[in-house]
């Protein structure tokens, strides 16, 4: 097969009614761009026969690649193994979804070719989404985009072309708990977005509910600042300025006007507030001490079950 100029990653998790549709939509697209391309669809354990429609794609069609993983490992470490396994000159991150319509792709090469080397879609409007979904969403993003000392742009996901370049990068960053789009905000080189109006889920249920997008969060927010740690400090720092500035007044009192504060309620209630800043203190600490043994640990980000070569110039 002659060396793909594009390479196009759908982590693919239990889709069995929106491959039909995904994959003759991204073969129309990609054939207009008259250049070589690949498909690499990466199998998330899928349990819903997902892997076996793949398995007739690949068997039809040699520019489909499949990579099986032997359990599910998540959305973020799906789209690391595609990444890991692609060979093109730039390589296209799309949701199998469909609420990513692939005929934008065409948009991002266009501005791949211009000189770019991260393409990134920024969405526009978010058709099919709850006023919840949408809301947390915005937040999240201007969040992360105040406390963390990377320029993540505001309002993307993973829909994005990066340059060969690029790739290379991301392939030597193997941290644990990932968050690729700020992975990619991180390395530099050439960005720029592309506006696109995001569709409704085209079949079947979510694979981001509000647990997974938490920890999407978490990892977000421990993967690129100190924030919450500083945060805990200051904290620290008001609690005892407030008890430095309550000693004087609480003796003026006594002295000028034999006031004594009593009351098992109140004191109860400031220890139980200190007690509380410092239990959630310590769960920050121990958020990033966490991904701190995870990483030591050394294990592979994935395991593979089927896929057609092994990755080049991966750095475990």
């Amino acid at each position: 097969m002659t060396k793909p100029t594009f390479s196009i990653i759908a982590p693919i998790f239990n889709e069995l009614e929106n491959i039909p549709e995904l994959y003759p939509r991204l073969r129309d697209v990609m054939d207009q761009t008259g250049e070589p391309w690949e498909l690499i669809l990466v199998d998330d354990g899928s349990s819903d026969g997902s892997t076996e429609i793949i398995r007739k794609l690949a068997d039809n069609d040699d520019r489909v690649r499949p990579v099986i993983f032997a359990r599910n490992f998540g959305h973020q470490i799906a789209v690391t193994a595609g990444i890991d396994y692609s060979r093109g000159d730039a390589v296209v991150i799309i949701d199998a979804d469909l609420q990513d319509p692939p005929e934008v792709i065409l948009d991002l090469i266009e501005k791949w070719r211009e000189g770019y080397e991260v393409v990134y879609a920024v969405r526009e409007e978010r058709e099919g989404e709850t006023w919840f979904k949408r809301t947390t969403a915005s937040l999240f993003y201007r969040l992360i985009f105040k406390i963390t000392d990377v320029n993540i742009p505001l309002d993307t996901g993973d829909f994005r072309l990066m340059d060969k370049k690029v790739v290379a990068v991301m392939r030597q960053m193997r941290e644990k708990h990932r968050f690729l789009r700020g992975m990619s905000a991180w390395v530099g080189f050439k960005q720029v977005g592309v506006k696109y109006k995001r569709k409704p889920r085209y079949a079947g249920e979510t694979k981001y509910p509000l647990n997974k997008m938490i920890k999407l969060a978490l990892n977000a927010i421990t993967g690129f600042s100190y924030f919450p740690l500083q945060l805990a400090t200051y904290i620290g720092f008001i609690a005892a300025g407030l008890s430095v500035l309550a000693i004087p007044i609480v003796a003026i009192l006594r002295l000028t006007t034999g006031t004594v504060l009593l009351g098992q309620a109140t004191t109860l209630i400031i220890v139980l507030f200190l007690g509380g800043v410092q239990l959630i203190a310590l769960g920050i600490i121990g958020e990033y001490i966490g991904r701190i043994y995870d990483e030591a640990k050394g294990r592979p980000l994935y395991i593979i079950a089927e896929a057609p070569e092994k990755p080049n110039d991966i750095k475990e």
